[in-house]
């Protein structure tokens, strides 16, 4: 919760890149015709969805010296996201996404070069120290260095008094195998981190159906107080130990326009209430508002998103 001393609410971890989302709805990568640049990376989109709904919140990455990364710069400091650690690079081109356009989890194709570049050197403790929440997402810890820097400075953070955060946004092209994933997801769950999860995750990450017990059970078992599981149009649940499960419904869409970014518009929504320190079901019911709100946007969230904070 809130700490007074601490000025920096959510401190994000990881990828910002380039999305281009297809412009055609409904049809898969092999049948889009033409795309739309967007600014994507699930930690980039917390920490802009976080600035935008008031919080101070910074943003830990690495783009390349290119012209998407200038973009990338020029977005989040639109919005008002602390952009001092992100790292430009030489070397490699910043990363990008080609995405389909769909009502469900979308179909993507990465080409990652400067996303998973993020070294310990753009974490100092001095910045952990000021830290409310430290949050992450599976997509950033898939690869190497930014899975060492992060889960080592998770620990620091931790040990600071930080209240640790993760996406499980787990997709199996972007791992090397299944049990690297399981071992690295356990080794961030020792910190107690909130979890967000959502079926289709549990789905690819055990490649069978699970029951929503046996997927708060994994989690709660390796030491996570509070699982947030998204059902997607079902809604969502949440567990913590020793209390009684929270279901919600979703709130009601007419028409989808778009379900990329709506876990991240989600889970922004959660962490800004938990961050006022409000009662568990409001954070699921500012959550749910947030993410329907994406639902009904392509791209970014609409410019009106600080009316939720009076919903408080």
């Amino acid at each position: 919760m809130k700490n007074n001393n601490k000025d920096i609410d959510v401190l994000c971890i990881g990828e910002v890149l380039v999305d281009f989302i297809g412009h055609q709805t409904g049809v898969l990568i092999n049948n889009t015709r033409d795309y739309h640049r967007y600014l994507g990376g699930s930690p980039a989109n917390v920490a802009m969805n976080s600035a935008r709904l008031g919080l101070k919140s910074v943003l830990v990455a690495t783009v390349g010296e290119d012209g998407f990364g200038e973009y990338i710069f020029e977005r989040l400091n639109e919005v008002g996201v602390n952009t001092n650690h992100i790292k430009t690079i030489n070397n490699k081109p910043t990363s990008v996404i080609f995405v389909s356009k769909t009502d469900s989890t979308p179909d993507f194709i990465p080409f990652r070069k400067a996303d998973s570049h993020i070294l310990e050197g753009q974490i100092s403790t001095d910045l952990l120290s000021k830290t409310n929440i430290y949050h992450t997402t599976c997509f950033a810890l898939s690869k190497d260095p930014a899975q060492t820097t992060i889960l080592k400075k998770a620990e620091e953070a931790f040990g600071l008094g930080c209240k640790l955060s993760i996406d499980v946004n787990y997709a199996k092209k972007l791992w090397q195998n299944q049990e690297e994933a399981i071992q690295v997801i356990k080794s961030y769950c020792k910190f107690n981190p909130l979890v967000k999860v959502s079926e289709d995750d549990m789905l690819r990450l055990f490649e069978k159906k699970m029951e929503h017990q046996d997927i708060f059970n994994f989690f709660h078992s390796e030491g996570v107080d509070t699982v947030c599981l998204t059902l997607g149009s079902k809604g969502v649940k949440l567990s913590q130990i020793g209390k009684d499960i929270v279901q919600l419904p979703a709130i009601k869409i007419d028409v989808v326009q778009d379900a990329t970014g709506a876990g991240d518009a989600f889970w922004s929504g959660f962490l800004f209430a938990y961050i006022k320190e409000k009662p568990i079901e409001k954070c699921l019911e500012v959550a749910l508002q947030l993410a329907a709100l994406k639902l009904q946007n392509v791209g970014r969230l609409p410019d009106n998103i600080n009316i939720l904070s009076e919903l408080l």
